[in-house]
């Protein structure tokens, strides 16, 4: 294992031109190989947010990840694909899916967002995200050479068990891509993912959307983060698209975990609602 890494986390502008999404991702792909990271990590619905949905993919075989796959094989380094639309075999609703690829630009893991966004915000804005979306019914955990991984995407973060599960099955690494919504995003987002750290002892990498999408219905928060066991921020994105480099340290995470125990001191005895 891989025990000390640079990763570079993508945050992205992602509007409704499928070529030239995909080649800005391809950039930063090279720009962050460039700076030596072992891993690439896109935000959600990294290839394509318009105001009518692109056409979902099949996986594998579709564009997205097929060309995913050419740059982790080109460079020899981990890509995690954010999340794009997925075809769903067994009905005309999409899922929300990220990929893992290995440094040979295989598949990994493939994780389907289990928790759909739907909520009315104070000011009357309604997003219904099982409208469209097929949940999951999968949580996602991979064993690699950069630690073991877990995976979730943008609402997730609002459902602390789910991280919870990750780390009681030994995840040291959980990957939250997102389009976070400025409404929300402006009071919740940083606080979230480092409560999700700390309270998991683990690392947050967090990749996010910016500017204003579909038609100027939508501003996207930003912030690209990644916050380290003590839930510090070790690593921010500046308010623009681009890539930003972080250091992950599996030996600093094994040394908060033993001075900071909380998940052997759990009382698994008395509130048995996770099961390791």
């Amino acid at each position: 294992m891989i025990r000390k890494y640079q990763i570079g986390v993508i945050q992205m502008d992602t509007r409704d031109n499928y070529e030239e999404n995909m080649e800005a991702a391809c950039r930063y792909i090279d720009e962050a190989a460039a700076k030596g990271a072992k891993l690439v990590a896109f935000p959600e619905v990294f290839n394509y947010i318009g105001v009518e949905p692109r056409e979902a993919e099949e996986i594998p075989g579709g564009p997205t990840i097929s060309l995913m796959a050419k740059k982790a094989r080109e460079h020899k380094i981990w890509i995690h694909c954010g999340s794009i639309s997925e075809v769903n075999p067994d009905g005309e609703k999409k899922y929300n899916t990220t990929v893992l690829l290995n440094p040979d630009g295989e598949e990994v893991a493939r994780y389907r967002k289990l928790h759909a966004f739907d909520i009315t915000l104070r000011d009357g804005t309604e997003t219904r995200e099982s409208d469209r979306m097929q949940i999951g019914k999968d949580i996602v955990m991979v064993d690699t050479e950069l630690g073991k991984i877990g995976l979730s995407i943008c609402y997730d973060i609002r459902f602390p068990e789910l991280y919870r599960y990750m780390a009681m099955n030994g995840c040291q690494v959980i990957f939250t891509p997102a389009n976070f919504q400025m409404q929300t995003g402006k009071d919740h987002w940083e606080i979230i993912l480092r409560t999700r750290a700390v309270e998991n002892t683990c690392y947050i990498v967090a990749p996010g959307q910016i500017g204003i999408k579909r038609g100027g219905k939508s501003m996207s928060y930003g912030s690209s983060l990644v916050a380290d066991p003590w839930g510090t921020v070790i690593a921010r994105a500046k308010e623009t698209a681009g890539v930003t480099m972080a250091e992950i340290d599996l030996d600093y995470l094994d040394k908060v975990r033993s001075d900071l125990p909380c998940l052997k001191n759990r009382r698994s005895d008395i509130y048995d609602v996770i099961k390791k």
